[in-house]
């Protein structure tokens, strides 16, 4: 397992009329076109709304009880949906919950035009429930719900909403990914997946051109400069690189140059921490001179990075050459092409897991590298690399990737949750660079499979790529999306 680290915690626009909501949704509010009463949400209509007005209806899920018939009916123009129950009797009930956080909780959200069917009546349906809360930028779900008679027992669908900011595979994880998303304290969860997510959304916001969520890079920005060190810094000095990775990425979008000069910090936190230990390379942590794959690879990245966007810049070139010669000499890549974790503190190759993010980290790096230089031998190295952990038989058991010990049951917020991201991210950043794109068709297999197996009908993502779909949560959701960014730019 990876070592452990104390006290860490772990869709284009719908209609013209629409475009204004989706500019309003960006900073957060957005104009009601009636009054809310009750408590409801009016978003271009306002909720309670009767279905045979509907301008469409999509039935996602469904679900059964006692031969009755329930269903989730979704208007993806109206960005509204409504439940409706079939093979009913009198007195069976039929409603909708709505939940604003991935359908983790939904008690202010329950019940939702609960109604029960008359009689001499055999089917019967609610009226109609926004999806989203635009006021308030509640990114939603709704499910339908409902129970024959007297009997104590429920049945509900799965969760599901409107292709609202869904309309692509890409965009629908972003939105899910965006209900991990907590706007009071600007991080996803924890520290570095909270950067490494952040950059998943900044690269889907790129290469889909939905901006609905471009606040939360100003927000996570604002909220947590003053975090932890301070500027994005903190002991360990990879989370300091994936934090200065997030600020290139925000700057490429935004062209802000104050994400720039974060991550210029970023990168000179890492530098201070260049020793001689081992004959060079950054070590793991301020107090630790452990000298690991990840936060050199984190480096390399970082600094060929910044120099490829600061005019006249000879220092961050300088360094990303410096490590990259270091890192080749250590012995951290495997006689079988494979990154190792690190080395001992007799400087050998310490023979530990082959994580699939130190095999993708380094394709990144190696990529802007020789996009500094031109160096033709950078993209052959790579490709050496790429080759290996593409057709590794244990990091590809049946031809999907898995994370060694890949973890479950755990909500998808350890580490290793997000590590096969930072590989897909890597090998699509490489397959970019590469002219004749030879990484494209195993990230294309991969995604299929991905969607396939491992996503539930809010377009939620758990562990397995391989399947079955087991849990999900940030590291699981953003690792996804990184694949599916991946594939989607290539």
């Amino acid at each position: 397992m990876p070592p452990t680290r104390p006290d860490r915690p772990a869709r284009a626009a719908l209609l013209a009329s629409l475009l204004a909501v989706t500019a309003a949704l960006t900073v957060g509010t957005a104009p009601a076109t009636a009054k809310a009463a009750d408590g409801a949400v009016c978003n271009k209509f306002c909720d309670a709304r009767d279905p045979q007005n509907a301008t469409g209806d999509r039935t996602p899920v469904t679900a059964s009880i006692y031969g009755r018939g329930i269903a989730l009916h979704l208007s993806d123009n109206d960005v509204m949906g409504w439940a409706s129950i079939d093979g009913a009797v009198a007195g069976d009930q039929v409603w909708l919950d709505r939940s604003f956080d991935g359908g983790r909780t939904w008690s202010s959200g329950s019940r939702l035009g609960a109604t029960a069917v008359p009689a001499g009546a055999t089917g019967w349906r609610s009226q109609m429930y926004n999806v989203d809360e635009w006021n308030t930028g509640g990114i939603g779900a709704l499910r339908a719900c409902g129970k024959a008679g007297n009997r104590a027992e429920i049945s509900c669908t799965g969760w599901a909403r409107t292709d609202w900011n869904a309309a692509s595979r890409s965009t629908a994880a972003a939105t899910s990914l965006m209900m991990e998303y907590h706007r009071d304290t600007g991080k996803f969860a924890g520290w570095w997946t909270s950067a490494t997510a952040l950059t998943s959304l900044i690269d889907n916001i790129r290469i889909s051109g939905m901006p609905s969520y471009r606040y939360a890079i100003s927000t996570t920005y604002e909220k947590l400069i003053g975090a932890e060190d301070g500027d994005f810094t903190n002991s360990y000095l990879d989370d300091t690189g994936w934090w200065g990775l997030a600020w290139v990425a925000a700057y490429d979008v935004t062209g802000d140059a104050r994400y720039l000069e974060t991550a210029r910090k970023n990168a000179d936190h890492m530098h201070d921490y260049w020793t001689s230990t081992c004959g060079g390379g950054v070590q793991w942590a301020t107090d630790k001179p452990y000298k690991n794959a990840v936060t050199n690879e984190l480096y390399l990245q970082l600094n060929a990075s910044l120099h490829n966007r600061i005019g006249g810049d000879t220092a961050y070139l300088q360094r990303a050459e410096d490590e990259w010669a270091w890192f080749r000499g250590t012995g951290m890549i495997n006689s079988g092409g494979s990154v190792n974790d690190g080395l001992t503190s007799a400087c050998a190759n310490n023979g530990d897991t082959t994580w699939t993010y130190n095999q993708g980290v380094i394709l990144a790096g190696l990529a802007e590298l020789h996009r500094a230089t031109g160096d033709a031998a950078l993209l052959s190295s790579a490709r050496t690399l790429a080759d290996a952990s593409t057709s590794s038989g244990y990091l590809n058991p049946g031809g999907t990737l898995h994370e060694p010990y890949e973890p479950d049951g755990t909500g998808c917020t350890s580490d290793g949750d997000s590590f096969k991201g930072a590989y897909a991210r890597g090998l699509g950043i490489l397959d970019k660079e590469l002219a004749d794109h030879p990484y494209s068709g195993y990230l294309d297999r991969q995604a299929g499979t991905l969607y396939a197996r491992n996503r539930n009908s809010l377009d939620q993502y758990g562990p397995h790529w391989a399947g079955p779909f087991t849990v999900t949560g940030n590291g699981c959701q953003h690792s996804a999306l990184d694949l599916l960014n991946a594939a989607q730019d290539g």
